[in-house]
C-alpha cells in the first residue's frame, strides 16, 4: 500500500499527480514527494519495522513506491561503527561512522537512491535508465538496472577515477564520457531525458530519487536506539543526502517513532568545490557556482542542484559547515583506515576532516553524541591516495635477510620513540 499523495513544489506550493516530473510549470522550482503522515502513523511502529529484513525496505511506509519493490533487497541497513580509537584520538566519548562503504551492490550510498528510482522506473513503464554521474551513482545505476533487466546509459564527465569506469561497464551499460565537467554533463542529460524519454534517475525521476536518501537517516535512529545523534555530519555533492536526513529524522518524529528532533547537521565539502560552504559562511542564499577542482571527484560539482536547500537544513538545525583541502582529505582517508580499518572514498575523508574541524572550533563537544557519514569504499578512488602512502618494501626470500630488516624496522621506532 502506498501513502504517498502528490508531488509538490518546495517553492510555490502547486501540486502534481504522481509522475515522471521534477519541475515546476509555474516556478520552475524542485518538485518533491508528499505523503499522508496520519496514516502512516496509524500503520507503522518500531516493533513492525524491527521484524522486517534487514534492508532500506524496511521503512517502506515513508518511502514513494506502489507496488512491492524489487530493486535493493540486499541494499541499505550499513553498519552505525562505534568509533572508539579514532574517538580517542579526536577527543570524543560518542563518536560513531555511519558506514556506507559496505553497501550492497557498490559500495557506496548511491546504492539506496538507485533502489528507490530504479524501482519507481519500473512502475512508470521505462524500459531504458540513465544518469548524469561523478562515478558514484555510475556504478550504482549500472548493476541495479542489469539485475532489473533494464537498458542502461550512463554519461560522466571525463576524468573520472578508472576503478568508477570499469564499475559502469562491467554490468553491460553503455559508458559516455563527456569533455567537460558535471554540470556540463547534466546540462546534456537534461536534453537527452526530453528527446529520448528515458528514465534518468537524477533528473525526471529525481523527487523520487531523493527520497531514498532518507533510509540513511532513519538507519542512523534505528542503530542508535530511537534516537537521534547530537551531531551529524555528511558530504555535499549535490545537496541530495543532507537535507533528505534532515527530512527522515523530521519525519520519525511526525509518525510517532521517535520523541525527540533536536539533532544539528553539518556539511562538509572540498576546498577544490565549495559553493555551497561559501554561501554558508558568507550567510547568504545566493550560491555562486565554481569550477571544481579537488582530489574529491564524486563531491565535485560546481553547481549544486539541491544547494539551497543544504543550507536551509543546516541553518534550520544550528548546524555549521567547513572545508578540507586535498592533503587534510587525504590524512583523514588515512586516520580512518588506521584507526577503525575503514576505507573511505576522498568524500569520507572531506567529512571526517570537516569534522575534526568543528571539534576544534568547538562547535562539537566532547560529550555530544556525533555520527560522521562515510558514504563511498576507497577502492573505487585508489588513484586519489596512491602517492601518499608508504611503499612496500622489498627483500630476498632469505630468512637473515628479514631478519636484518625486522631489526632496522624496530630500531626505527626505537629511535623515533626515544626522540620524542
Amino acid at each position: 500500500m502506498s501513502y504517498i499523495t502528490n508531488l509538490k513544489c518546495r517553492e510555490c506550493g502547486q501540486e502534481y499527480p504522481i509522475s515522471p516530473l521534477h519541475v515546476c510549470e509555474n516556478c520552475f522550482g524542485p518538485l518533491e514527494v508528499t505523503y499522508d503522515y496520519a496514516r502512516i502513523r496509524a500503520a507503522i511502529s518500531r516493533k513492525l519495522i524491527e521484524s522486517r529484513p534487514h534492508n532500506l525496505w524496511r521503512y517502506r511506509e515513508l518511502l514513494p513506491v506502489d507496488s512491492e519493490p524489487e530493486a535493493g533487497p540486499f541494499s541499505g541497513f550499513t553498519p552505525l561503527v562505534q568509533a572508539k580509537r579514532l574517538g580517542e584520538e579526536l577527543g570524543l566519548k560518542h563518536l560513531y561512522i555511519k558506514d556506507d562503504t559496505v553497501n550492497h551492490p557498490t559500495l557506496s550510498y548511491k546504492d539506496r537512491v538507485v533502489s528507490v528510482s530504479i524501482t519507481k522506473a519500473r512502475e512508470f513503464g521505462f524500459t531504458t535508465v540513465s544518469c548524469a554521474s561523478t562515478g558514484n551513482l555510475a556504478t550504482a545505476v549500472a548493476a541495479h538496472a542489469a539485475r532489473a533487466h533494464l537498458k542502461c546509459y550512463i554519461f560522466m564527465p571525463e576524468g573520472v577515477e578508472s576503478g568508477k569506469i570499469v564499475g559502469s561497464t562491467i554490468y553491460g551499460a553503455q559508458v559516455i564520457t563527456i569533455r567537460g565537467n558535471y554540470d556540463d554533463v547534466n546540462r546534456l542529460c537534461s536534453e537527452i531525458a526530453d528527446k529520448y524519454g528515458w528514465a534518468f534517475v537524477n533528473i525526471n525521476l529525481r523527487p523520487y530519487y531523493t527520497e531514498g536518501a532518507k533510509t540513511f537517516g532513519f538507519e542512523v535512529a534505528e542503530q542508535l536506539g530511537w534516537r537521534l545523534p547530537d551531531h551529524i555530519v555528511v558530504p555535499t555533492a549535490g545537496g541530495t543526502i543532507l537535507p533528505k536526513i534532515a527530512k527522515a529524522f523530521k519525519e520519525l518524529k511526525e509518525v510517532g517513532l521517535i520523541k525527540d528532533a533536536n539533532f544539528k547537521i553539518h556539511s562538509a565539502q572540498a576546498a577544490g568545490s565549495a559553493p555551497v560552504i561559501h554561501a554558508l559562511h558568507k550567510g547568504t542564499d545566493l550560491i555562486t557556482p565554481v569550477k571544481p577542482d579537488t582530489i574529491a571527484k564524486s563531491i565535485a560539482i560546481g553547481n549544486p542542484a539541491d544547494g539551497y536547500y543544504v543550507l536551509k537544513a543546516v541553518r534550520e538545525s544550528g548546524g555549521w559547515g567547513d572545508v578540507a583541502s586535498d592533503a587534510e582529505i587525504i590524512d583523514a582517508i588515512k586516520l580512518l583506515a588506521r584507526t577503525e580499518g575503514i576505507f573511505a572514498e576522498p568524500a569520507g575523508g572531506t567529512t571526517l576532516a570537516v569534522t575534526k574541524k568543528l571539534i576544534e572550533q568547538g562547535r562539537i563537544k566532547r560529550d555530544e553524541t556525533v555520527v560522521v557519514a562515510i558514504t563511498g569504499n576507497g577502492y573505487k578512488t585508489l588513484e586519489a591516495v596512491a602517492g601518499a602512502i608508504e611503499q612496500p618494501i622489498t627483500i630476498e626470500a632469505r630468512l637473515r635477510d628479514f631478519d636484518t630488516l625486522f631489526e632496522r624496522l624496530n630500531n626505527g621506532k626505537r629511535e623515533i620513540a626515544g626522540a620524542a
